[in-house]
C-alpha cells in the first residue's frame, strides 16, 4: 500500500514540475479568452495549486512544503539553464539567434516572476488550506480546495504579473484577467481533486475526513 502510494505521489509531482516549467516557458504570450486577457500560461499554472491541496490532503502539510521545495528547485534550475542557453554563442550557419534570445529574455523574467510569485502564494496556499482543514474539522473539501486557492491565486497573479509584465504591458488588465481566470479553473478542477484522492485511496478508505 505504501509503494502504491508512493507512486501516486510520484506521478503529481511530475505533473506539478511540469506544470510549473511549461507555465515559464510559454507564459511570455499574452492572449484574450472570452474577452479577458491572460498569459497562456493561465492553463498550466493552475495545476500547481491542485496538486498542493492534493497533496497536503492525503500526505500532510509536511509533504506538501517538500513539493514546494521541488518547485523552487525547478525554477531555479531553469533559470539557470535559460541564462545559459541565451549567452551561448550561435553556431555560424544558425540563423534564428536574435528571435530565440529574445524569447527566452522574457522567459527569464517570467521565470523570476514565478518563482517570487510562486514561494508567497503556495506558502500562503499550504498555510490555508490548513487552516480551512482546522475549521471545518475535515469535512468540506469541496470548500477548503477553493477557499485556500482562490485567495492564494490572487496573491500570485498581483506579483507574478507586476514582475512579469510591469512596463511591458497594462498591468491591472492582466491581473483580473488572469486571476478570473484562475478562479473559474479552480472551481472547475474541484471534482478532479475528489477523483484524484479517491484514487490515492484517501476518500476511500477514510470517508469523514473529506465529506462535503
Amino acid at each position: 500500500m505504501k509503494a502504491r502510494l508512493e507512486y501516486k505521489t510520484n506521478i503529481l509531482l511530475t505533473i506539478f514540475v511540469s506544470a510549473i516549467i511549461l507555465a515559464n516557458i510559454l507564459g511570455s504570450k499574452i492572449t484574450t479568452i472570452f474577452g479577458i486577457t491572460t498569459s497562456v500560461g493561465i492553463f498550466a499554472y493552475p495545476l500547481t495549486f491542485l496538486v498542493t491541496d492534493i497533496i497536503e490532503e492525503v500526505r500532510g502539510k509536511k509533504v506538501a512544503k517538500n513539493l514546494i521545495l521541488t518547485g523552487i528547485i525547478a525554477l531555479i534550475i531553469s533559470f539557470v539553464l535559460v541564462l545559459i542557453g541565451i549567452n551561448m554563442p550561435p553556431a555560424s550557419f544558425y540563423q534564428n539567434n536574435e528571435a530565440y534570445t529574445k524569447v527566452f529574455s522574457n522567459s527569464l523574467r517570467i521565470i523570476l516572476a514565478s518563482f517570487v510569485a510562486f514561494m508567497l502564494a503556495q506558502t500562503h496556499d499550504i498555510w490555508s488550506f490548513e487552516f480551512w482543514k482546522k475549521k471545518t474539522k475535515g469535512k468540506h473539501l469541496w470548500f477548503r480546495n477553493n477557499a485556500s486557492t482562490i485567495v492564494s491565486q490572487l496573491i500570485d497573479s498581483v506579483i507574478f504579473i507586476t514582475i512579469a509584465f510591469y512596463g511591458v504591458f497594462p498591468i491591472w488588465p492582466l491581473i483580473l484577467g488572469t486571476w478570473v481566470v484562475r478562479v473559474l479553473i479552480a472551481v472547475v478542477d474541484t471534482p478532479f481533486m475528489y477523483i484524484s484522492i479517491w484514487l490515492m485511496d484517501k476518500i476511500k478508505k477514510k470517508p469523514k475526513a473529506s465529506t462535503i
